[in-house]
């Protein structure tokens, strides 16, 4: 079956990199995953902490997002244990915005997991797939601007920062100390992962 950017196949089979991999979405994932959206230093950029049945719901989407674009943010492993420490892949923003539509490069990972390299190790591979095996000509990436560890992520898979394309996430409301968001984007023809 083929889907709207590339085999079912391909995708559901995920991605591996030297330590990880990345795949779809299993049942036991949902506890390690509710206990990192309840995190308040996993969450420190987000508008707020999940609960259980928000942080199940968004699994949900997840997978519904895989369902209709055939892609997805991945669950994330570390290849030697299996020990599920949060995800890694690709987004369509289900908001409206200048550069929308789009499709986003994201990562969310357990504080333990951090500093690292892990979220660049699975990054890497995953704007490989989005080029050489989804056929993408772009991806961007957002966050609010105090988020330095996810922008040092951005920079170093080449990502570029325009501040002219800095913007007010429209899903936050104005005054909320979130709201401001800068812009990261990586063109196909400018990617250095992918020949």
């Amino acid at each position: 079956m083929e889907t709207r950017f590339g085999s079912a196949d391909e995708i559901n089979r995920g991605l591996a990199t030297e330590r990880l991999v990345l795949r779809r979405w299993q049942d036991s994932d949902r506890e390690p995953f509710a206990r990192m959206n309840a995190d308040p230093r996993v969450m420190e950029f987000f508008p707020t902490a999940l609960s259980r049945a928000e942080s199940d719901a968004m699994v949900e989407r997840i997978e519904a997002h895989f369902a209709e674009y055939g892609f997805g943010l991945w669950a994330t492993e570390l290849k030697d244990s299996k020990e599920f420490i949060g995800y890694i892949g690709l987004a369509v923003p289900r908001f409206e915005a200048a550069f929308t539509p789009c499709v986003e490069i994201g990562w969310r990972l357990a504080t333990e997991h951090w500093g690292g390299g892990l979220a660049t190790e699975g990054a890497r591979a995953v704007v490989e797939c989005a080029f050489g095996v989804l056929g993408l000509q772009e991806l961007v990436s957002f966050t609010t601007g105090a988020n330095l560890r996810s922008r040092r992520v951005m920079e170093k898979l080449g990502m570029i920062r325009n501040q002219d394309e800095d913007f007010d996430h429209p899903s936050l409301p104005e005054g909320h100390r979130l709201r401001r968001h800068v812009l990261y984007r990586l063109k196909r023809e400018d990617s250095k992962l992918v020949l």
